[in-house]
């Protein structure tokens, strides 16, 4: 019962930030555009997610929720979905093959639709699951690494059904990726740590959307900010914004906090560990805990002191220096913190929630393969997070439209 209640509580808070969401949910209860439709979904289970489950299931879905990290999910806020109708297979700190058989368990539903985040249920559902597959209509897919596995699942001809990449949108790019997870990434290292930032270096592995956020986020506190890429596009981007762009070979040897968010594997591999300062911090703000090559760092390591603080194992190398990895590897801003502040995924969950209805409505004219999100979605979305803001804008003029879309008038 004080479960219950304490997730209860969390996610009557996150709504409270999250007025585009409430009034999608309140529109689908009157609209029902999900009636008699099972969702399966492996998405982090925080406030946030609960928030578009409601909104979800009051537009007629029946739904089972997975976790997409084995240590992000909130244990009371699933106890809470529950109460609410909510299948939930998910719980705070399980071991890898519980994270997979509760994956298996949200596919028993025999969904029409799935919801995905990181494409590892997708990937179940191809690989071991084939039998439901003909009965998946469609799917959304909300993070970069989930996106990429699925354009090489579609570039191999191996997707079943039509996917909409959600991540893709300009107000998940814009805002959840750059101030969301810029945001959530620090604070999950400085509850972890209690860190301070201001004249340390700090290495940003990857300056894509996410990379820029941390690294905006890490400079405003007074930090100087290295940034390693493979994209020279991106690293001159980087160059330019003020950011010194070294290799991880050179970063290595002079940073004191590394946060990887890149989307691929051995971001820092055993020859950056053997290059690092005593005392410097390893997280990981990537989707999955491959960015960071844990198992080289076990080799290193003559000692390892579990827990040193929450979320916060100490390896001792053999020549004394310790090096301090934050939540296993994995996901910083969930594990040691609380996600995305709930007004950026007011945004992105809301663009999720007319994604699936759409979806709903067009999947049997669709042919396998990843999709963008409709731009009046995206346009939408921003409108009304505008309005609810009480942000107004201007509209263009007939004149001024005219002019746009003519050719013949010139200087």
């Amino acid at each position: 019962m004080d479960l219950r209640d304490s997730g209860e509580r969390h996610i009557s808070w996150a709504a409270r930030s999250m007025p585009v969401l409430m009034a999608i949910g309140a529109r689908f209860e009157l609209e029902r555009p999900l009636d008699g439709l099972r969702i399966a979904a492996c998405l982090h289970v925080t406030a946030e997610t609960a928030v578009l489950m409601g909104a979800l299931k009051a537009g007629g879905a029946q739904i089972a929720l997975a976790a997409s990290n084995p240590l992000s999910t909130q244990d009371d806020v699933a106890e809470a979905l529950r109460e609410y109708g909510i299948g939930v297979h998910a719980r705070a700190g399980v071991d890898r093959a519980t994270y997979y058989r509760h994956i298996h368990q949200a596919l028993d539903l025999e969904p029409d639709l799935v919801l995905d985040d990181g494409c590892d249920l997708v990937n179940i559902l191809h690989t071991e699951r084939t039998d439901l597959l003909d009965g998946v209509s469609g799917g959304c897919e909300e993070t970069t690494t989930g996106i990429i596995r699925l354009r090489q699942m579609a570039a191999e001809n191996a997707l079943r059904f039509p996917v909409v990449a959600v991540n893709d949108t300009r107000t998940k790019r814009m805002f959840d990726n750059r101030y969301g997870t810029g945001q959530s990434t620090l604070d999950g290292i400085m509850r972890a740590t209690n860190t301070m930032l201001a004249g340390r270096t700090v290495v940003v592995a990857g300056f894509g959307f996410c990379g820029r956020g941390v690294a905006e986020r890490a400079k405003g506190l007074g930090a100087r900010v290295v940034v390693t890429e493979i994209d020279a596009v991106k690293a001159l981007d980087a160059t330019l914004q003020g950011y010194e762009v070294r290799p991880m070979a050179e970063a290595a040897a002079v940073g004191d906090l590394f946060i990887t968010v890149t989307g691929n594997r051995d971001v820092i591999r055993a020859e950056h560990l053997a290059a690092m300062k005593d005392g410097a911090i390893l997280a990981n703000a990537g989707h999955f805990d491959v960015e960071i090559d844990v198992r080289a760092l076990d080799e290193l390591a003559e000692e390892v002191r579990r827990g040193v603080r929450a979320n916060t194992d100490e390896y001792v190398l053999a020549d004394g220096r310790r090096l301090l990895l934050l939540a296993e590897g994995r996901l910083v801003n969930l594990t040691a913190a609380e996600g995305h502040p709930a007004a950026v995924m007011d945004m992105s969950f809301s663009a999720q929630a007319l994604a699936v209805a759409w979806l709903a409505g067009e999947r049997e004219r669709m042919a396998p393969g990843v999709y963008d999100v409709p731009e009046e979605i995206d346009h939408e979305v921003a409108r009304l997070k505008l309005a609810a803001a009480g942000i107004g804008i201007d509209t263009l003029t007939g004149e001024q439209e005219d002019y746009l879309h003519s050719w013949r008038v010139g200087s």
